[in-house]
């Protein structure tokens, strides 16, 4: 996954972040907020989102050099947390959550809980930042990287205003539809990974790379 300009990390985090995965997060907490809390659950977790986001970009030379991680160990774990968690999401199960149908979990706490830690602020996400800033070791590229990820977070809380009302209507077939499809994304995502981290450590596979 080398991905050396604003475009190619801007839709490697789509991918991993973007709309369609958040709204649908959103839509199964939309059984259970009005569209005000919902609205504030977006907002809330966008924000805390695009903090760690800059913090993880920026820091991320020093934090792989503090726990002592290679690019290449970064990718091949980013790749297996991609394609596991992918496989839940086509299998229909949802990893990472622990929310439950009791009337009791549906507080503003519980649902920035639920879009922000799962889907939002998760492996995926941070390993995709990781991975994306330390492709090129300067000041500009990391710029970069973070622009493109809080850009992808911007247009994911336009998403969830706009679609909010819309989504508490959603079928729940619908969103598990969604859900397979996601899932199928990741999964090609982190056998990429999982290539690249393999080319960096010297074993040949079939790439794109010539």
């Amino acid at each position: 996954m080398i991905t050396l300009t604003f475009s190619a990390a801007f839709f490697t985090f789509f991918s991993v972040i973007g709309p369609p995965k958040v709204l649908l997060a959103f839509a199964e907490l939309a059984q259970n907020h009005s569209r005000e809390r919902l609205r504030a659950i977006a907002l809330v977790s966008s924000v805390t989102a695009v903090i760690v986001g800059v913090v993880t970009g920026f820091a991320s030379p020093w934090l792989l050099e503090f726990f002592h991680i290679s690019t290449p160990a970064l990718e091949l774990s980013g790749g297996v947390i991609f394609f596991i968690y992918a496989i839940g999401l086509v299998l229909g199960v949802r990893i990472g959550r622990e929310r439950t149908q009791h009337e009791d979990d549906a507080d503003f706490p519980s649902g920035v809980r639920e879009l922000l830690v799962p889907y939002v602020v998760s492996p995926l996400s941070l390993t995709a930042v990781l991975i994306e800033a330390t492709e090129r070791d300067s000041w500009d590229w990391r710029w970069t990287v973070v622009l493109a990820f809080t850009s992808v977070i911007a247009i994911d809380l336009i998403c969830v205003v706009v679609l909010g009302g819309l989504l508490q209507w959603t079928h729940s077939a619908i969103v598990e539809l969604f859900a397979r499809l996601v899932g199928l994304l990741l999964a090609a995502v982190g056998v990429d990974l999982v290539l690249d981290g393999l080319f960096d450590l010297g074993v040949k596979t079939v790439s794109a790379r010539s």
